[in-house]
């Protein structure tokens, strides 16, 4: 049951609730992520990688959100719960316990290029079903790419 009449046809419905569910997940387990390396992170850039992952977890939360009221305002209902992200996420999990601030930037470096590329995925898949939404994607991935390069070029240029 629907209770948000969306203006889309049906046939692009499927394909931007697709792209915003994929992209709300993948959103809210780079938050995940982030929060987990920012509370475990040691090392001697400790601070600056801390920080940085303040502001990755600020934006991924920022645009989850974003993500989630199109899907509902297109009559599509978000799904973040924890046991959708979990099965659902393209992220990959992070080691368990401390993490060593050069470790803590590959893992972050990681994690964003593979959301990047989906997102990019995303980007073209709603091209023609929904500019609106493939604007937001733009947007966010506008964003995540950022992130990617000044954590690699704060940070030495970690790679995974």
């Amino acid at each position: 049951m629907s209770v948000v009449k969306s203006p889309l046809p049906e046939e692009h419905l499927k394909i931007v609730a697709d792209a915003l569910q994929g992209a709300l997940v993948d959103l809210v387990d780079l938050h995940l992520v982030g929060k987990q390396i920012h509370w475990t992170v040691v090392g001697p850039r400790f601070r600056t990688v801390h920080l940085q992952l303040d502001e990755v977890v600020a934006s991924t939360r920022e645009y989850a959100d974003t993500v989630a009221e199109r899907a509902s305002a297109l009559g599509v209902p978000p799904d973040g719960r924890a046991q959708t992200v979990a099965a659902t996420s393209g992220v990959d999990t992070v080691k368990d316990g401390w993490t060593d601030d050069a470790r803590a930037v590959r893992t972050l470096v990681d994690a964003l290029g593979a959301v990047i590329g989906r997102m990019r995925e995303r980007i073209r898949a709603t091209d023609e079903p929904d500019p609106v939404t493939q604007d937001i994607l733009i947007e966010l991935t506008r964003d995540l790419e950022k992130h990617h390069w000044m954590f690699q070029a704060e940070n030495g240029g970690q790679r995974g």
